[in-house]
């Protein structure tokens, strides 16, 4: 059964009444325990509960041709940061609560789950890594083909196309297809750097071959990240027994494992999201997703993995090496361009010309995209990381604080 699944009813969290999991947005009902704690806490917590509900609804309210884009991905980890932050805030001010039973518990496992989402981290970084070498391929037929399309020193505007342009570009063109081709159908396997955010790499050397071999399917080489590794593995053990709240626990530790099970949720379904998007090592998009409607947040949480699904079964999509938006627009422009250069004979006519260069500028425009985002896209996922790594750090810091004054 997948790891998310969920068996049984959500019966006991009524018990608690509308203190959390059905708390309307534009208010804050305290809890209805006579064990409550004060007023503050039933609002900060709640308050969580909402800030997370309002940030995963404007997810869930792009049209069509933003989900999965560069942007889109970039705003997605905003909202996990912002959630992690909140969600330090909301245990640093329970410490005292926070290093009882089973609240200790219940965050070290939270925590595990934050490790195996580190080597998620690194292989992102890699599949980005991957796709910088696809730009490089772009590159050499925009130089060949194209007039600047913002590629800076290039020194081809407007210059005559001839048979060595094309058979340049060509060769670049057949390089990107293979390297784009899902693992399931490529027959090779690339070595790939992946250099972990948690240790030094200063060796920036590469063979002078690397971007000539195929790239859709790839082994990482990392520290962290084996050959064996799998991404769809991975998130199934960052999933595992990630059950809904029990009543008795919601009780016994005054609601507040509540946003511990919102955060488990949280960072699955973003690294979920970041395997889908981006190329990575035995992707995989098994994890399945039950979460009771009691919680504000799970209806556009689920509506959006409902769609990220619904993407991932379309018929130009089912064998694609990821699903990022500008992916599918590189893949498709390419091959546009590619089946346009096959059928060109030289001379080279007026009408025939500018439809390439009408292809090549919309190639230029996928480059561009990709070279706006994809920087700022690494950092963020550099700073997921090392946040990551603060959060748990303290966390267990101030877990092992609480042991040793027992």
């Amino acid at each position: 059964m997948p790891a998310t699944d969920y068996q049984g009813s959500s019966t006991p969290l009524n018990i608690i009444g509308h203190s959390l999991l059905s708390m309307k947005r534009d208010q804050v009902h305290a809890m209805e325990s006579p064990n409550d704690g004060s007023a503050s806490h039933d609002f900060e917590l709640g308050s969580f509960q909402r800030q997370v509900a309002d940030r995963f609804h404007n997810l869930a309210s792009v049209p069509p041709d933003e989900l999965l884009s560069l942007p889109w991905v970039r705003k997605l980890l905003d909202v996990f940061l912002c959630c992690q932050e909140e969600f330090r805030l909301i245990l640093f001010n329970n410490k005292a609560q926070v290093i009882k039973p089973p609240m200790d518990r219940l965050i070290a496992e939270y925590y595990e789950r934050t490790v195996k989402a580190l080597d998620v981290c690194n292989a992102i970084r890699d599949g980005i890594e991957q796709i910088k070498q696809w730009q490089k391929l772009l590159e050499i037929v925009l130089c060949a083909l194209g007039d600047n399309n913002g590629i800076p020193n290039n020194n081809c505007c407007q210059r005559a196309l001839g048979e060595g342009q094309f058979r340049r570009a060509k060769k670049a063109l057949i390089d990107l297809a293979i390297g784009m081709l899902d693992e399931k159908d490529s027959g090779q396997a690339l070595s790939h750097r992946n250099r972990s955010f948690g240790r030094n790499n200063n060796s920036t050397s590469h063979s002078k071959d690397h971007h000539h071999r195929p790239l859709g399917h790839f082994r990482s080489l990392s520290w962290s990240v084996s050959r064996s590794w799998s991404a769809a593995r991975q998130l199934l053990a960052i999933g595992n027994n990630l059950a809904v709240p029990r009543g008795s626990d919601v009780v016994a530790t005054n609601g507040l494992v509540i946003p511990v099970y919102t955060m488990g949720c949280v960072l699955l379904f973003v690294m979920w999201a970041l395997v889908a998007a981006i190329p990575c090592q035995d992707r995989g998009l098994q994890v399945h997703f039950y979460v009771p409607r009691h919680f504000s947040w799970a209806a556009p949480l689920l509506s959006l993995h409902e769609r990220i699904l619904e993407e991932s079964k379309k018929r130009d999509r089912k064998n694609a090496c990821a699903l990022l938006r500008e992916i599918y627009q590189m893949e498709k422009c390419t091959r546009l361009l590619g089946e346009l250069t096959d059928t060109v004979q030289f001379p080279l006519g007026e009408e025939k010309e500018m439809e390439v260069r009408q292809r090549v500028k919309e190639l230029g425009q996928v480059f561009d995209a990709m070279k706006e985002g994809l920087e700022p896209l690494e950092k963020q996922v550099r700073e997921v990381f090392h946040r990551i790594v603060r959060s748990r750090t303290e966390g267990l810091g101030s877990l092992g604080r609480g042991n040793n004054t027992e």
